[in-house]
């Protein structure tokens, strides 16, 4: 008699270039034995489901998505959203019929959180739907295009060839006469006060 299966049994395939051990680790942390894990200890009516078909079937759903396909990704953020609002309004509801002020604090904020998830999870979905990546590329190519082209275009300022140090200079490369060199002249230490005399006749009106 052919002995039962165990549903919670972990196949691993091992390659040629890796070792037993090495194969284990590699199936350990791949993405989709985690994800099966996860779900059949939060989806108590599948325990009898093989775990390692629900490997394969995320397996398969992640290539639809490096594919492309993002179908999938959708469907699941519109009935999540579904679900955070119905949440929320379980979450209102027993809040209003609280009797103790404790309780309807905690059940509106917990309801208000799952209002705000599924405000989240809408604005994902959007994202996915209308990516703004394309446009913002659009908007940095047309931008870079522009700057090249002010760059391309001549400058309508004249330029002065010549910097101020030559225009200075004579052509053939000598500098300008400054004038000849005069001699210092000092102060004359003989230089006597005007004798009254020799002063100007005319005074200053007072007043």
């Amino acid at each position: 008699m052919t002995a039962e299966k165990d549903p919670s049994a972990i196949t691993v395939e091992q390659t040629k270039d890796e070792t037993e051990e090495r194969a284990i680790a590699r199936v350990a942390l791949s993405p989709s034995l985690q994800s099966a894990l996860t779900l059949k200890e939060y989806s108590k009516s599948f325990d009898n489901l093989d775990l390692m078909s629900f490997v394969e079937e995320l397996r398969h759903q992640v290539d639809e998505t490096l594919d492309g396909d993002l179908g999938r990704a959708e469907a699941m953020l519109t009935t999540q959203a579904h679900t955070l609002d119905a949440i929320f309004g379980n979450l209102a509801r027993r809040a209003i019929r609280a009797e103790y002020l404790s309780s309807f604090d905690t059940y509106l904020k917990l309801g208000l959180r799952a209002q705000s998830q599924c405000r989240a999870t809408w604005e994902s979905l959007a994202a996915i739907k209308n990516p703004m990546g394309r446009a913002y590329v659009g908007q940095a190519n047309f931008a870079h295009n522009q700057q090249i082209n002010n760059q391309a275009e001549p400058s309508r300022t004249p330029e002065n060839k010549k910097s101020p140090n030559e225009l200075m200079e004579k052509t053939d490369g000598e500098w300008l006469d400054r004038g000849t060199p005069r001699e210092a002249v000092g102060v004359d230490p003989e230089l006597e006060t005007v004798d009254e005399k020799h002063r100007a006749k005319n005074k200053r009106r007072k007043g």
